[in-house]
């Protein structure tokens, strides 16, 4: 009772000063799925974390690497298969502790351990080790140029405060765990958590002991995160004055918003790549009506279904105008993403011809697994899609549920034919082929719904994180491509727009990992 008491006062009191220029009311369309910073791998939810916690280093609003616990990093001089990290001094977590060394080989070693979704991020790491409070060094398995791009989003937990409480292990999200750490936190960050209610609000308030308070503009001093899943009643928050800042205006209100006075729509491509996913392994799969084989282990079939997706009508009535359509998984940001690759085809006549040659000309029928509050008019974009498919043959049943639900679905190996969309916070493709391509395994692959695998690509996948000659590792990234390509593992849709609207008092750039960091907005 005293809890829920406390709770209402927080909440009853976020909402009474709300008019106040320093409190910034954000929505999105769905919320944060834990607060265990090592438990998802998912944008929303390293968002919401990058408030409360930080990693040894950041991107910035402009996608550039920016210090933020490490001060320098850099290969040590004798040894490339070591990297030196030096820390920054004077920091302590929430509750006061002193951030130091043993937190980030901790940190390090938790989000290797077997329930993170992070660790394939850390694949090549075969060793973290304390030099001293303020100097870590990551031992690799051979050099590794990229390491410092993988740890963007590797977050630093106080070690003592995990043992305190119990959450040493990453919490078991496929197991349906929750633990202390699902709703509480104790980091570095620019904002401490006051409270938490998953689905419904979070509030925030500012760190004023927090070691960036003269680097950053700092203005906001409270947040009110809230999800709103529904696109109409969000808008309505936003033209009301309900909230200051709504991460994804529907694409069908834009003009609205931006032509309200005292509100303004920031555009900009995102790092990220919509597709389809296709379960090709398994001999027979249990969500379509061929019984005794999978129709999508023919290459003819996922063929033929990439050439009956109309990405240019998706473009203009499903996204109106709002998304780029795309011919392969890595967006235009990645290295190794070539405009050659980047090409669609629409061609029912001939996707018919490919089925019928398939063994498939009458068809069949499979369940379309999609999310409803998760990327830009995704449900909108699996229901165009069921009637592409349709005019080849194939009857799709559509089943939108929310990210929360959908997700365990392509990591427990629940889903034949799903949509996903891939964010590369690394700008390299080594990450798309880590979490995408490699074979499902305990390092890599945890994202690999298709059921692919392919040793001597894996073995080329692998080579990536120690190859220091950039011309043939990029050759090796080409040759990596072309087999995805030519072997059809996934169906691309678009390339994502960003659409952020906003109070014209509320200062920030839209960033391409649809990320905002709240310790650079400003308040005029």
């Amino acid at each position: 009772m005293k809890n829920t008491i406390v709770l209402t006062a927080v909440l009853l009191a976020s909402t009474t000063i709300g008019a106040s220029a320093e409190t910034l009311r954000w929505a999105r369309a769905g919320d944060s799925l834990t607060l265990d910073p090592h438990a998802q791998n998912e944008g929303p939810t390293h968002t919401l974390a990058h408030q409360v916690y930080e990693p040894l280093i950041i991107r910035d609003m402009t996608g550039a690497f920016e210090a933020a616990l490490a001060t320098d990093w850099a290969p040590k001089e004798d040894d490339p298969n070591v990297w030196v990290f030096n820390l920054r001094q004077g920091v302590t977590y929430h509750d006061g502790a002193a951030f130091t060394a043993e937190d980030v080989v901790f940190s390090i070693n938790r989000a290797q351990s077997e329930q993170s979704r992070m660790k394939e991020l850390l694949s090549s790491v075969v060793e973290v080790r304390a030099v001293d409070d303020h100097t870590v060094e990551f031992v690799t398995d051979g050099p590794n140029p990229i390491l410092p791009s993988n740890l963007t989003n590797l977050f630093m937990m106080d070690s003592g405060w995990a043992e305190a409480n119990g959450v040493v292990e990453v919490q078991d999200v496929d197991g349906g765990e929750t633990t202390h750490a699902t709703t509480n936190a104790n980091g570095t960050g620019a904002f401490k958590l006051v409270s938490r209610e998953p689905d419904v609000k979070t509030v925030l308030t500012r760190n004023d002991a927090y070691w960036g308070m003269d680097q950053f503009p700092m203005e906001v001093s409270e947040i009110v995160y809230t999800p709103i899943q529904n696109a109409a009643t969000r808008v309505a928050a936003l033209l009301s004055g309900e909230v200051d800042f709504i991460q994804d205006v529907p694409v069908q209100d834009l003009q609205r918003v931006s032509g309200t006075d005292g509100l303004v729509v920031k555009t900009a491509p995102q790092n990220r790549t919509i597709f389809f996913g296709l379960n090709q392994g398994p001999d027979d799969i249990p969500n379509d009506n061929v019984e005794g084989k999978n129709p999508l282990s023919d290459v003819r079939v996922r063929e033929a279904m990439n050439l009956a997706i109309n990405r240019d009508a998706i473009r203009q009535v499903v996204m109106r105008g709002q998304s780029q359509p795309a011919g392969i998984i890595a967006p235009p940001f990645v290295n190794g993403w070539t405009e050659e690759m980047d090409q669609v085809e629409t061609n029912t006549d001939k996707a018919k011809a490919l089925m019928e040659e398939a063994g498939y000309g009458d068809g069949f029928s499979i369940q379309l697994d999609c999310p409803n509050d998760r990327y830009v008019n995704d449900e909108g974009i699996c229901q165009a899609a069921v009637g592409m498919f349709g005019q080849i043959g194939i009857t799709v049943n559509l089943d939108a549920k929310p990210k929360a639900q959908h997700f365990p679905l392509i990591s427990s190996g629940g889903t034949d034919f799903y949509m996903l969309g891939w964010g590369v916070p690394t700008y390299d493709s080594e990450y798309i082929f880590n979490f995408l391509v490699h074979t499902r395994g305990e390092e890599r692959g945890s994202w690999n719904g298709t059921g692919y695998s392919n040793p001597d690509l894996d073995a080329k996948i692998v080579s990536l994180a120690s190859e220091t000659d950039l011309d043939k590792r990029n050759a090796t990234i080409a040759e990596i491509w072309n087999t995805v390509q030519d072997e059809v593992l996934y169906l691309p849709i678009h390339h994502q727009v960003l659409n952020w609207g906003m109070k014209e008092n509320v200062g920030i750039e839209v960033s391409p990992e649809d990320d905002p960091k709240v310790k650079y907005f400003t308040m005029k």
